[in-house]
């Protein structure tokens, strides 16, 4: 018996515009009713290696936290800057409304972003960045990452933080 070939889910890019931000920036925004679990947008760019993407940081000096890289787990990275879409717009929140999954199509590693919940048109689209990084976080890192989710429970960063 042949293995069906798994395809990648189909985006209604239609559902999402790219527009100002109360949080920061550019933000995606809902424009036509979302249902909890349906894929959103796929995150789009250019795959490189976390050495080149060290060579090309940071993408603007004057706010050189900012990037659109997105860590995958073949120790890769997405950047967005180069071949990106509109995902790379979406902000990060403690509170998060979408998730983002890495799949696997034809041996090529995907990240796609799912709703969480249903979602309204007006609502700014947010998942939780929870951005590694090597060794002791600290208060100058925090700061650095700092969130501005406004969330009850915002933890003060878009950094991971490991539970005590």
């Amino acid at each position: 018996m042949k293995k069906k070939k798994l395809a990648p889910p189909k985006v209604d890019r239609s559902r999402i515009a790219v527009k100002t931000s109360p949080i920061h920036g550019k933000g995606v925004f809902v424009v036509k009713p979302i249902k909890k679990g349906a894929v959103i947008i796929e995150y789009k760019g250019e795959r490189i290696s976390w050495k080149k993407a060290e060579k090309r940081h940071p993408h603007n000096p004057k706010d050189p936290n900012h990037t659109f890289y997105f860590s995958l787990e073949d120790g890769r990275v997405i950047d967005a800057k180069y071949g990106g879409n509109a995902a790379r717009w979406i902000n990060h929140s403690c509170k998060p409304c979408c998730e983002t999954q890495e799949e696997s199509y034809d041996g090529k590693p995907r990240v796609f972003v799912y709703a969480l919940r249903n979602l309204r048109p007006g609502e700014e689209l947010f998942y939780d960045y929870s951005l590694g990084v090597e060794g002791r976080v600290t208060k100058k890192m925090k700061k650095d990452y700092e969130c501005r989710c406004g969330a009850k429970k915002c933890r003060g960063t878009m950094l991971a933080i490991k539970e005590k």
